[in-house]
C-alpha cells in the first residue's frame, strides 16, 4: 500500500468552491416555504387536538387569531389566558414552524378589551339604566308617583 505524505502547505490552500457550495446550500435553508392561511388553520387545529385532554388550553387554542406577516396573532380575553398562553407558546411556535417548514413564525397574545357591563340585577339597577337612556321616564315616575322598588 503506497503511503501519501501530506504537506503542511496543502493544509493552508483551502478549496475556494467548497465555501461557496455551503452558502448556496445555507442559501436553500434560508429560503422559507409559503403556506396559506388554510394550512396554518390545519396546523393550528392539530396542536389543539393534541392539547385536548388539558380543557383550558384547548379552549385558548379555540380562540380567534388573526394573521398580519409571520405573526400569529392570538386575542385573549385576560390575563390568566396570557399565562396559559406563555406555557405553551414555545410547543406551539415550533409545532407551526415544522408543520408549514417556515422558521419566521411567531406566536403572539393580545389582550382584547371587553365592555364591563354593570349587571342590573334589582329593580331599581333596571330603572336607573332606562333613565340614563331616556331622562322622560324619571318625569314620568314622579309624576305617576311609582315606586321602582317593589
Amino acid at each position: 500500500m503506497p503511503r501519501t505524505t501530506l504537506k503542511l502547505t496543502d493544509l493552508l490552500n483551502v478549496d475556494k468552491k467548497k465555501p461557496e457550495a455551503v452558502a448556496e446550500a445555507e442559501k436553500k435553508e434560508d429560503v422559507l416555504s409559503s403556506y396559506t392561511e388554510e394550512q396554518l388553520r390545519l396546523a393550528w387545529e392539530e396542536f389543539a387536538e393534541q392539547r385536548k385532554k388539558f380543557q383550558a388550553e384547548y379552549q385558548l387554542l379555540a380562540q380567534p387569531y388573526m394573521l398580519q406577516d409571520n405573526r400569529v396573532i392570538l386575542h385573549l380575553l385576560s390575563p390568566v389566558q396570557d399565562t396559559m398562553l406563555n406555557n405553551i407558546k414555545s410547543e406551539l411556535t415550533t409545532h407551526l414552524r415544522e408543520r408549514l417548514k417556515n422558521s419566521t413564525i411567531l406566536v403572539v397574545g393580545e389582550l382584547t378589551e371587553t365592555d364591563d357591563k354593570k349587571m342590573m340585577y334589582t329593580s331599581r339597577d333596571k330603572f336607573e339604566f332606562l333613565v340614563e337612556r331616556n331622562p322622560v321616564l324619571k318625569e314620568l315616575k314622579e309624576r305617576l308617583g311609582l315606586d321602582t322598588d317593589f
